[in-house]
């Protein structure tokens, strides 16, 4: 018989077995008992991005403490290898919002970048990881893509993959276009690059186009914004080469408890 799914998703940092018990942080254990009044044996989902999706119901809870019990496994881990999104972070919140919706469009990994127009010269780490953790739970997706520490763009570069395609946003210049971009090295790792709201200067523009690894992408005629370019490519890439290619592999499969 299918069930209802519960609407509320926790990731949890330990580790996920039938029987067991997963611990809750004090800001879970509020989020749960005051903020959605949840009490002694109401059932939610717990994923760690390791163990699957968990059928769970709430054990002991106080004010700054409690348990989930684990139940059932719902659903199995499954490989997310999605983009990584290299980005020069924003202001006014806009950040939080890219990291947000990179999340729900399947990011692996996020590395904020500091570049020679960038608009901003620092940026929270531990509230970008809060914001990634609160669009996983969301999104249900069963994994949440690494945050990394904001570095400056070329030393990033230094140490790069070169098994890794990184496709670069060009507002100018020689570029490919994205669908004949993306198309050609489908299957293959990739990366995004979105420069700051002032563009690449040209050294860095001219830097980029001789690393052998990087792939200078039109994203058509009119310019766009930071944020809209990153929602942009990284759709264009799920549409093309990512998970929205598939057929039920894309499907949630009915919720049974």
């Amino acid at each position: 018989m299918t069930a209802d799914r519960p609407r509320t998703r926790l990731f949890v940092e330990s580790a996920l077995a039938s029987g067991g018990e997963a611990p809750l942080s004090p800001g879970q254990a509020h989020y749960l008992g005051r903020v959605l009044r949840m009490g002694t044996g109401d059932r939610l989902l717990a994923f760690n991005g390791r163990d699957g999706e968990w059928l769970a119901e709430v054990g002991a809870l106080t004010k700054s403490a409690g348990t989930l019990r684990l139940l059932e496994k719902v659903r199995p881990q499954p490989a997310e290898p999605g983009p990584w999104l290299l980005f020069a972070p924003l202001k006014g919140g806009r950040t939080e919002y890219v990291v947000e919706k990179a999340v729900e469009l399947g990011v692996g990994a996020i590395q904020p970048v500091f570049t020679r127009r960038s608009d901003v010269n620092r940026v929270n780490q531990e509230r970008m990881r809060a914001n990634a953790v609160e669009a996983a739970e969301q999104c249900e997706r069963l994994s949440v893509p690494e945050v990394r520490e904001a570095a400056d763009l070329l030393r990033v570069l230094e140490g790069w993959d070169a098994g890794r395609t990184l496709f670069v946003a060009a507002e100018s210049g020689r570029a490919e276009p994205l669908v004949m971009a993306v198309t050609a090295r489908k299957g293959q790792p990739a990366a995004w690059l979105i420069g700051p709201e002032g563009g690449f200067d040209s050294e860095e523009l001219d830097a980029l186009r001789h690393l052998p690894f990087v792939v200078p992408v039109g994203l058509g005629p009119r310019i766009l914004r930071a944020d809209t370019a990153a929602f942009a490519a990284l759709a264009a890439w799920q549409a093309l080469a990512g998970d929205w290619t598939g057929d039920a592999d894309g499907v949630r499969p009915p919720f049974r408890a």
